[in-house]
């Protein structure tokens, strides 16, 4: 037991340890799993060879994690991106896989291997990529899209991959010997044939089948009948059982549920000889369009981040470090090789659907990488005997280089972008006419700013970035412009140098300060309304220059106050001018306090803005004291 809780220590710290400083550094949180394993098994050795058991306990996270992935995917939004998931994602995983198993035959590994080898180093780091696009506000433009739909055909491809492996373990187990051929060795062909008759998704046999010693026809309606029944329990019987939970009142149960239906599905999956990330995969999708997805999501999303981060972190304490300085020009050349290939292939997908200028080089660099799912697929090849542990060692490196690499790929996509012509970014609509009010951003906030502003008879030119919006608020009849407004050339054309009014309703927060700075610049005179999204966003545009500035859910929340207040015995009257008093004694708080803040220091520790906001908060209390006094005495005057 003291060993248990000292090893559980030893990783959760680190975890702790790790995983922030690399978040910090935009490295993202994969990566610092995989230096936390890194440090506490080949550095320091704190960690041995019980991470084995413990991978395999954590491979279960990525089964929660495809039923997340399947419970975002309603059967109907796969349809619509059919041919974004099909044409781009799917070739991609296709011509990189072929690639690379090629590659991995010239040098003599036989043809299974090499196709795990190929299917393994195919896949991108989905949790690395999406973390950096959003970091640099890339998603929204036409290369991040083209990324985004290619990491989920990744993603959803995972599925029959992981159910494939198995099927290849009939090839012969091979390994690489000191003089660089290949070995085979013939004793172990029957143990391979019998992984690939029995093993689950996780690898490992179990002790009860449905399908042992069956006809292929029986194994086939075996298989059939345990996908049915997933499907027809998910969508007739779930809802009378979570309406069964609730009567309980017992939070916990909710999760107890989610995570039944987790490993009920898998253990079904593993009796019938299919992978359990496919049953949760298939029961995601069933239950996505159910009013129960949000509440599966919230119970198991913590369970699914920590197993991948014990899986992750498990990966980065078991690479051989010594293999690595043992050959580190080959290793390092073989990753780079991995990044030049699936670039180089990037880069043609990108030319036949034509994706341009920086677009092209988004989706060129930022997918060249391998990714986290190539450590399940290799881990799981290992397990079912589909490839050699020697040559899976090497991959786990040529892997975890890639990632290591990517940040300097988006650095190397950064200075391509400045010195090529803009062709790749979001082409902007011809602006063929100007108004005194020009709204950037037209979401839930700049919609309805926009439709006030025109029932009032003034004209507004509004610009967004997604094409979605643009294209729905041209179906219900308002007019508005595809193009980034925090572009110059697109302000100009706008008409920011006559408009009255700018308003500004941008969800990136730094966008939205670049643009505020830029028009203060250019126009002085200019009013801003900018929407922030907290306190300390209202100082960044206050400083920034905005006039007036609209907190999210501020306005809202006073409202919501207010009718708290009519229900514990306030007249209405009185409700309304506690709304009134608090409103206009936040607003002189906050020209106050922005004078104090100071965005080098956190608010907590800036100790003259804490005392200010403290007697102001006294102050407020004391006006509402003073003025229900005062309606007290005229009543009984």
């Amino acid at each position: 037991m003291d060993g248990f809780l000292f090893q559980a220590t030893i990783y959760l710290a680190t975890a702790v340890i790790a995983v922030p400083i690399a978040a910090r550094l935009g490295l993202g949180s994969v990566l610092g799993y995989l230096a936390a394993g890194i440090l506490i098994g080949p550095v320091t050795g704190l960690v041995g060879s019980e991470t084995q058991d413990l991978q395999h306990f954590a491979e279960f996270g990525v089964v929660m994690m495809l039923f997340l992935i399947g419970l975002e995917l309603e059967p109907r939004a796969l349809w619509d991106m059919r041919h974004r998931l099909l044409g781009l994602g799917g070739l991609q995983v296709v011509l990189s896989s072929a690639a690379l198993m090629g590659i991995a035959m010239a040098y003599g590994v036989p043809w299974g291997t090499s196709l795990a080898i190929g299917l393994s180093l195919s896949l991108s780091s989905t949790a690395i990529v999406l973390q950096t696009l959003s970091e640099k506000g890339l998603m929204q433009t036409g290369g991040g899209r083209s990324v985004f739909s290619v990491l989920l055909t990744q993603d959803i491809a995972v599925i029959p991959i992981l159910a494939f492996l198995p099927l290849l373990a009939a090839t012969l187990p091979v390994g690489i010997l000191p003089d660089g051929s290949i070995s085979i060795d013939p004793g172990t062909v029957e143990k391979a044939h019998d992984t690939a008759d029995h093993a689950g998704g996780s690898g490992h046999h179990g002790t009860i089948s449905l399908v042992e010693g069956l006809p292929a026809w029986g194994v086939t309606l075996v298989t059939i009948a345990a996908i049915a029944s997933i499907i027809i329990v998910g969508v007739f019987f779930m809802r009378p059982v979570f309406r069964f939970i609730h009567s309980a009142h017992l939070r916990e149960m909710y999760t107890a549920l989610a995570l039944l239906i987790v490993v009920g599905i898998s253990f079904l999956m593993t009796i019938v000889g299919l992978s359990p990330a496919l049953g949760a995969f298939l029961a995601g999708v069933v239950l996505a369009s159910s009013e129960f997805r949000h509440e599966l999501e919230t119970d198991l999303e913590p369970f699914k981040g920590l197993l991948l981060g014990l899986f992750f972190i498990t990966v980065g304490a078991g690479i051989n470090f010594t293999l690595f300085f043992g050959d580190w020009a080959l290793i390092l050349g073989m990753a780079l090789l991995v990044i030049l290939i699936k670039g180089m292939i990037l880069y043609g997908l990108a030319l036949v659907f034509k994706i341009k200028g920086r677009d092209r080089w988004l989706f060129s660099l930022g997918l060249a990488q391998a990714g986290e799912f190539g450590f399940v697929l290799i881990s799981f090849s290992v397990a079912t005997d589909v490839m050699p542990r020697d040559i899976a060692e090497t991959l786990l490196l040529v892997v975890a280089l890639s990632m290591l690499i990517t940040p300097l790929l988006f650095i190397l996509y950064e200075m391509i972008s400045r010195r090529i012509d803009d062709q790749g970014a979001l082409a902007a609509d011809e602006i063929d006419e100007q108004g005194p009010v020009i709204i950037a951003g037209v979401g839930r906030f700049g919609q309805i700013v926009n439709r006030l502003v025109q029932a009032n008879g003034f004209n507004t030119v509004v610009l967004d970035t997604n094409p979605a919006t643009i294209a729905l608020m041209r179906r219900f009849g308002f007019k508005a412009y595809l193009g980034d407004p925090s572009r110059p050339d697109v302000l100009r054309k706008a008409g920011i140098k006559e408009a009255s009014v700018l308003v500004v309703a941008l969800d990136d927060r730094e966008a939205t300060i670049r643009l505020i700075q830029y028009a203060r610049k250019e126009r002085p005179d200019l009013h801003i309304v900018s929407r922030a999204y907290d306190r300390t966003q209202v100082y960044r545009h206050f400083r920034a220059g905005s006039n007036d500035i609209v907190r999210e859910l501020f306005d809202s929340s006073l409202r919501a106050g207010r009718y708290v207040l009519e229900n514990m015995g306030l007249s209405s009257y009185e409700a309304a001018e506690a709304e009134r008093m608090f409103f206009a004694h936040d607003r002189v708080s906050l020209r106050e306090l922005a004078d104090l803040w100071d965005p080098d220091i956190p608010m907590a520790q800036n100790k003259a803005y804490v005392a200010r906001a403290k007697e102001l908060a006294a102050d407020l209390e004391t006006a509402i004291l003073e003025k229900m006094a005062a309606e007290e005495q005229n009543k009984s005057g």
